[in-house]
This record gives structure tokens, C-alpha cells and sequence, in this order.
């Protein structure tokens, strides 16, 4: 049986690889309520959705559940159509990348097709299709290298989201790097390599894409379904998992997840990426889990081209053949993957021999009456005060004259704003103190614990 439509010709076989790499039927993919899902019933389902997609060239994949999400995106891929990742799934912003896009469709999770954003009606547990399964003969779609699989686009913390084309080559040699660097950090701990993944991170950011998608279509690694967020929820997701267990996850998750004191079966390897991780954190969270954590480093444009054991070294060691240089507003970032040259805000240090440490972002630094600052250190300072659960400082648009106060939102329960300010005043410059300085209840951070400015404005002018 053929587990695919055929490739359309209109593509082309040129560098063509495969959309799977899958050379036992019986290898899981997924598990879903409990159970394993098999290559062989994962093709089955791609086949029979694949078989029902509209002959459109693009294809916004909105679906929640995260094997489902793997499913849609296979089965676009195996149309040859390129799989839009809209930075939230807000009706304007889904409406506007379609108006980008106009011979687009979307899905959601009960797989229905919608020219707009699909609402409520959705189902909100939705059984697997896997309608034919019958067959353990494995027929993989090949994908031109040069097709782009995905279009990914920035989260819109820095200005305004833009687009950013993800060849099928590119993604196949960065997810090598990645199952290689995961597949080492298992070694580590004595576990084999074939390991199935658990993450709180939507499968539509790239960080998710790339560890909760193409690991378990390139590599041989299974995904967890579901997106578990609480504490219970995350250890639930691991116990449904056969071990050796990877957690992906962000700093915000993982902090919460380890202040709470939920019992977690065992995990090998916990994955971090999306904001700079503490390594006093990192080394709590080895300590308290028995496993071995691995901070990566990357971007839309980039993905993933760095990672490092936080927990015993603050250098990061780049993937063979990545190489940076300082550029005049950030780093220049290339790799034979690449179709060309990447820039990054963030200020590195070359150490030779792939290593370098990060020195903030160009947008991060601050100047105030001739003296500079970093954001990212005014904050790692306000963090590090003991009651301060969560926080962030930032620079807020020039007011009459030009003047650019410091701000701060913060989480303390228990503390106020001059306690703050006083511990704050021991190991800052008078000049960097956060005027206003606002407590909250919460930080108003997105699905993967980034804070998008007009977000944090917002909270401060409330």
C-alpha cells in the first residue's frame, strides 16, 4: 500500500529527501492516550488526510494537539504545499498571513477545512483518523530539498513579525544536529537513543517544530501528543511515555515546575530554549531530577546552531560547520545549510573551536547619563532577588525631550515596590533603578514564555 499521494511532479526530484526516516514499521512516532503509534498507522493517517487536502499551495496548520499538528504537517508536505506557522493563533493575525498568502487553506484539529480561522467548533478530542492500517510496508514520500517545508515568523517581541522560508534541506541538517547533541546528552546518562519527547511548547514556535516535529519525523524519536502545562499535567504526559523520557520545555516552565515540588518519573535529558537559562537553575534542576540539561541556542531565521550543559559551562559550542562573526548591529551567522547568511541581535565572544559566550543584545543595551547597561543583567540582578519569583526590566519610548525611563514588572508576593527597589539599589547604578516599577500578579508572557513588548507596555500603563 502506499502510505502517500505521490509526490507532485511539479516539484521535482532534484537533492530530494525523505519526508521520513522510517525503515521499521513498527517504530513509534507518537503516543497518544497511553499508547504508541506505530510509523506504519502514522502513515496511514498523513496518507488518508493528504488525500482530502485542497489543491492550494500553502497550508496554516492551527492545530492544538500535537499529533495531529505532526499529521497536518506531513500531509501538507506530502501535497507539496508549504506550512504557514502564524505567530499566534489570533483571528487577525491567522486572517492577516492568509491575506499574505491567498491560495492558503487552514487546519485545525477536527481536520476540517476552513478558508477562515476555524472557532469553537472544533473538537476538542479528537480521534486519530487512521483509517487504513492494515499495511507494516513502508512507501516515504521524498521532498525536494529546495521546497519550503514552513514559513516561520518572528514572534514580534522586537517589531514587527516577518517571515522567514524554511528549505526541506535546512531542516533535515539542523535536526541531524539536534537528534546528535540530544542522542549524546542520553548517552550521558546511560539510556539508548530512541527516546520519547514530552514538551510544553506549541509545536507552531520553531523551537517546538523543531524538537517535537522533524525529531520524530527525521529522527527516531516519539512525541508525547498532548501540550501539558501544570505541574500535574507534565508529570501525567511522562508517566503515558516509555522511558528514556526528554522534557522540552522553557526556563519560565521549568522554574515553575521545579518550585512546585511535583513528583516526576524519571527524565534523562530536559531540553531549555527560548530565553537565557540561569545556571544555578540549571544545576538545581539536575540535581532534583537525576538528568542532564541541555540549553539551545537559535532563532526563526537560524533555528537551532548552539548548545551548551548550562549547569557546568556558560560557553556555547556551535554545530560543525556553523561559523559567526561580529557584525555591526549583532552576529553574521552562516552555515553550509543556510541559503544565505543570517543576522542575530545577540553580541557574541568567539573562544575558538566552535565555542562562544553571549554578551546580551544590541537591542538590550542601554545608555543613560553616559553610562551603559544591559537589560538582560538589570533583570538576571532583579531576578536574583530572594521573594522575586518573576520579572523583567525594560526601557520605555522616549518621552518629551527625549528621556527613556528604565521600567519594571514584576512577581514578588510578600514583597513591595521599595523593598524591590532597596535590594535593587545594592547592585545597580542608581541610574538604571525602574521607575515605575509595577507588581503583578503574573508577567503577561506567551505560549513559550517570551514577553512581547506591546505586551509588557501594556501591563505597565495598567
Amino acid at each position: 500500500m502506499n502510505a502517500f499521494v505521490s509526490t507532485p511532479a511539479s516539484l521535482g526530484d532534484d537533492d530530494a529527501l525523505p519526508l521520513m526516516a522510517a525503515h521499521d514499521g513498527r517504530r513509534l512516532v507518537a503516543w497518544v492516550d497511553g499508547r504508541g503509534v506505530s510509523a506504519s498507522e502514522f502513515l496511514a493517517d498523513v496518507a488518508a488526510l493528504a488525500a482530502t487536502l485542497p489543491a492550494r499551495s500553502h497550508a496554516i496548520n492551527l492545530c492544538e494537539d500535537r499529533y495531529r499538528f505532526l499529521v497536518a504537517f506531513a500531509a501538507a508536505l506530502a501535497r507539496g504545499q508549504t506550512v504557514l506557522l502564524p505567530p499566534s493563533r489570533a483571528a487577525q493575525v491567522v486572517a492577516e498571513v492568509q491575506a499574505a498568502h491567498p491560495s492558503s487553506h487552514c487546519l485545525h484539529d477536527g481536520y476540517e477545512l476552513a478558508i477562515e480561522p476555524p472557532g469553537a467548533s472544533a473538537p476538542t478530542s479528537p480521534e486519530p483518523l487512521r483509517l487504513t492500517p492494515e499495511s507494516q510496508a513502508l512507501h516515504v514520500t521524498r521532498i525536494p530539498g529546495g521546497h519550503i517545508a514552513a514559513i516561520g515568523f518572528t514572534s514580534g517581541s522586537t517589531g514587527t513579525p516577518k517571515a522567514h522560508a524554511k528549505p526541506w534541506r535546512s531542516f533535515a541538517a539542523s535536526t541531524a544536529h539536534n537528534a546528535a547533541r540530544i542522542r549524546a546528552a542520553l548517552a550521558a546518562r546511560g539510556a539508548g537513543p530512541h527516546a520519547a519527547i514530552v514538551a510544553t511548547v506549541p509545536p507552531q514556535h520553531m523551537y517546538g517544530l523543531e524538537t517535537t516535529v522533524l525529531l520524530p519525523l527525521l529522527a527516531d524519536f516519539a512525541v508525547h501528543g498532548g501540550k501539558p502545562l501544570f505541574p500535574g499535567d507534565i508529570a501525567t504526559a511522562l508517566a503515558e511515555v516509555a522511558a528514556p523520557r526528554v522534557l522540552v520545555s522553557t526556563p519560565v516552565h521549568l522554574r515553575a515546575l521545579l518550585d512546585s515540588g511535583q513528583a516526576l518519573p524519571p527524565v534523562a535529558v530536559v531540553v531549555s530554549a527560548t530565553a537565557p537559562l540561569e545556571s544555578e537553575l540549571a544545576a538545581r534542576i539536575e540535581d532534583a531530577w537525576g538528568c542532564e540539561l541541555l540549553e539551545v541556542f537559535g532563532s526563526t531565521e537560524t533555528c537551532v546552531i548552539a548548545t551548551r550543559r548550562t549547569a557546568r559551562d556558560a560557553h556555547w559550542h556551535a554545530y560543525p560547520g556553523v561559523v559567526l562573526a561580529p557584525a555591526p548591529d549583532g552576529t553574521r551567522v552562516d552555515a553550509p545549510w543556510f541559503a544565505q547568511p543570517n543576522y542575530l541581535q545577540d553580541l557574541v565572544e568567539l573562544e575558538g573551536d566552535g565555542r562562544f559566550l553571549l554578551r546580551g543584545r544590541n537591542v538590550d543595551m542601554v545608555e543613560i547619563a553616559g553610562k551603559r547597561a544591559s537589560l538582560a543583567e538589570l533583570t538576571r540582578r532583579l531576578l536574583a532577588i530572594p521573594g522575586v519569583h518573576d520579572g523583567v526590566v525594560v526601557q520605555l519610548d522616549a518621552e518629551a525631550g527625549g528621556v527613556r525611563r528604565i521600567a519594571a514588572l514584576v512577581v514578588a508576593p510578600g514583597l513591595g515596590a521599595a523593598d524591590i527597589r532597596a535590594a535593587l539599589r545594592e547592585v545597580v547604578d542608581p541610574a538604571f533603578l525602574p521607575r515605575p516599577l509595577r507588581l503583578v500578579a503574573a508577567l503577561p508572557r506567551n505560549e513559550v514564555g517570551k514577553l512581547p513588548r506591546e505586551r509588557v507596555l501594556e501591563a505597565l500603563r495598567s
